[in-house]
Order: C-alpha cells, then structure tokens, then sequence
C-alpha cells in the first residue's frame, strides 16, 4: 500500500492510495473461507460448497467491503499522524470505471481541508467590552403595571375604554376578505383606538387601511404577515364582545401569586424582589451578551486559514439534497465564524489545560432542571427525583446532550480565562440602550 499527499494550497490537499493484490487478497480469500464453511447452497451439504463456486457467488462483493475496509482504516490513521486539524471529512473523487473482476491494483482519490495552525495570543492589545444591564425606575414600573395587569380580574364590560381588547369580525368592504379577531387597542395608534372607544356590542366601526401602521395588522389585529400582505381600502369590525382585564391590587394575594405563599409581606418587600428578579434575569443576558461579542473579537483577532471552497463542497455533499449551492453561500460567513471559534476555544482549552469536569455537567443540569420547575411551580415536588431527570436528560439524544453541557462550560471556562488575559472596558446599560444593541 502506497499513501501519498499532494498539496493544493495552504489548506486543501488529495490524499491518494495506492492499494495491490498483497494488500487485501489474504483478507479476501479468508472470508471466502468463512463463507465456505458456513454456506447452506442447494446441492450441496451445509458447508462443503466449492470454494470456487463460493467465490463465483460472493467473490466480487468481499472484495468491494474488503477494499473499503482497508480504505478506510488506512485513510484514517494516516489522518490521524498529521499535524494539521483536519476540517469535514475525506470527499472521495470519481474514479471512473472499476473492474472489480479484472483488476489487482486500485487508485483512490480523496480531497481533504484542514488548518495548519490556530493562532492567537492572549493580551492587552485585544480590546473587548463587558456589558452590565442595569435596572432602572422605569423597567421597575412596567413591570408592576404589567404584572397589576396580567394578574388583574377579567371582565366583559357594555361599553369600551381606553385599553380594552374588542373581539369581533372584521371583513374588507370590497373584496372577499374576512376574519374573527381579538384588537388589542393599545397596540394601534390612539386616533384609530379613538374609534373603538365608547361602543358597545354590535357596534360596525368603518376605518381605513392606511390608518393601521406597519406591523399592526400582525401585532393589534393578529393577522399573519401572508394575510396582511395585500390589505387596501375601506374595512368594518363588527363587535361581538368586550374584553377588560382590572388591574389587580397590591395585597398580599397579588405578592402570593406571584411570588408564592409568605415570600413577601408588603409592597417595599415585594418591588425589592421584583427589582431583584429582574436584575437575576438581565445579569444572565448580559452575560450572553458579553460572552458572544468576545467570541467576535477573538474571531476576528486570530490567525485561522479555513479552506473555504472545501468547505462548502463538503456541507453541500453532506446535507445532499437538503440545501442549495446558494444556501450554502449566504449561511457559509456564519459558518465560518462558528468552526473558527470551535477550533480556538478548543486551542486555548488544550493550551492552558482548561477543560469540564464530570461533576460540573451534573451540577450545571441540576441547576438547569430546577430553572425549568421552578417556572412551573414545581421545583420542591422534583428535587427528590433530580438525579433521576439527571440521568435521563444527559443520556438523551444518544449522549448528545452530555457532550453539549461539557463543551458549553468549558467555552465558559475559556472565555473567562480569555477575559483575564485582554483589555477590557465595562460599560453599563439600560435595558433600552440593551435592546438598540441587539438590534444592531
């Protein structure tokens, strides 16, 4: 057996091999043996089939899987040998016209993609930010209305207010148009809700189209973008109900439903808490936040040569026939960006002997199993049964889930490491100035 490289740039290569009789004949003719001993041909007593005709009947096909047998252990531990981290797999190139019956040597052909070396060093000269989002009076106060709101008694009043929900059918006065909505008021503009507001079931309010600004057929009226497309013109609602929530009460069955049972007993108690959850939430966005923005930065400052055009042959051979040459090259930049940041955190981790231990996958699942709960309500019941939901939820998706937990926190564990090591600028935010960053 002959295993040659021939580079075609930087980062792409074929791999050739060679194979001769020598190599996989002694492996052929042994399971030809096999198949002799076990065969049960018509004619012929269980076992004591010819050999020849045994090799008649199977001959070709042992030495197709043999072949690949050797072709593949081979390619394999000759990867293995090399220095460089090899990207995909193997793409193995058209043969032409095999002879199975004819021919004693065999040449195959296969195109691989790999990065010589990751770079990237770890100090001052790389600036990133840590973001912190602070909560303010103003989130705090939403908040409260939301929650007085959301837990607040439901009504069905006779004559609509500023705020309410008005149900009922709407239907375009030319065209075929018509649906059964709930309007939501304070999600239209207040000269339009100026029209909705003092009527009473059955009331046919008329307006137009072009009163209803962009996205408020899909966020007011609950229309789907395909339904809102191509609305014009004069339109009706007529009302068949009116939907009122009352803003709940600041007592002490308001703080129980939300907080549970005794958590707090007066309302400074219960907005330090509100305050407090808030704070616990966005502490865990901003953190995200950071934490993939320094993924960018460390992107872009290091040294990866990816073989680009490897690449994208390879997802399009490995997704056959789910995506598109165009899919690949307008999803390939983001990619790139993530087998770029897979292939340094991994590089940091070895270097620095960063890595995840067993017993921080079962705490980290814990806590995400008593998050989970807690939401519903049913975080005490489960905690006698956490080693159980453990177990299973790590097992799933055929031990995928445990493999996901450990490289999560050893990104975790690389990124805080990496933030130790660069220039780092804190910089806090409101929750708005959050959000005009997101949507960036």
């Amino acid at each position: 057996m002959e295993i040659t490289q021939d580079k075609h740039s930087a980062n792409q290569a074929l791999i050739k091999i060679k194979l001769n009789e020598a190599d996989y004949q002694p492996k052929v003719e042994a399971k030809l043996k096999d198949f002799a001993k076990k065969s049960n041909i018509k004619g012929f007593r269980p076992g004591k089939a010819p050999i020849s005709m045994v090799k008649n009947m199977y001959g070709t096909s042992v030495l197709v899987e043999e072949v690949n047998t050797i072709l593949s252990e081979s390619l394999n531990t000759y990867l293995k040998e090399q220095t460089f981290k090899i990207l995909g797999d193997p793409l193995p190139q058209d043969q032409g016209t095999i002879d199975w019956k004819a021919q004693k040597d065999f040449e195959f052909d296969y195109k691989i993609g790999f990065v010589e070396s990751v770079e990237l060093t770890l100090d001052s000269k790389i600036k990133a930010t840590k973001y912190s989002i602070k909560v303010d009076d103003k989130l705090i106060n939403e908040t409260l209305d939301s929650l007085k709101s959301q837990y607040g008694n439901s009504t069905n009043p006779e004559v609509s207010e500023e705020g309410d929900h008005i149900y009922g059918d709407l239907k375009a006065t030319e065209g075929e148009f018509e649906k059964t909505v709930t309007l939501d008021l304070t999600k239209i503009t207040k000269k339009l809700a100026g029209k909705f507001v003092g009527i009473s079931k059955e009331a046919v309010v008329e307006f137009e189209a072009k009163d209803v600004k962009k996205g408020q057929w899909e966020e007011a009226f609950g229309l789907s973008e395909e339904e809102s497309a191509d609305l014009d013109g004069l339109f009706t609602l007529t009302v068949k109900n009116i939907n009122r929530t009352e803003t709940a009460e600041m007592n002490q069955e308001f703080f129980d439903k939300i907080f549970g049972p005794d958590q707090v007993s007066s309302e400074e108690e219960f907005i330090t808490k509100v305050r407090e959850t808030l704070q616990g939430n966005y502490d865990k966005e901003s953190k995200l936040f950071t934490e993939e923005e320094l993924k960018k930065v460390l992107t872009d400052a290091s040294k990866v040569d990816l073989p680009e055009a490897f690449l994208k042959e390879w997802l399009l051979v490995a997704n056959q026939g789910k995506v598109t040459e165009e899919d690949v090259e307008k999803e390939f930049p983001v990619y790139a960006k993530q087998l770029t940041w897979s292939l340094l955190s991994n590089e940091i981790a070895t270097k620095n002997e960063i890595k995840a231990e067993h017993e921080e996958v079962i705490e980290r699942t814990k806590q995400m199993v008593r998050e989970q709960f807690a939401a519903s309500g049913l975080g005490a019941q489960m905690e006698d049964s956490m080693d159980i939901f453990v177990d299973n939820y790590l097992k799933g998706e055929e031990g995928q889930n445990y493999m996901n937990m450990l490289t999560s926190i050893q990104n975790e564990k690389v990124l805080a490491f990496a933030l130790d090591k660069i220039s780092v600028e804190e910089k806090d935010l409101t929750i708005d100035e959050f959000k005009e960053l997101l949507a960036k």
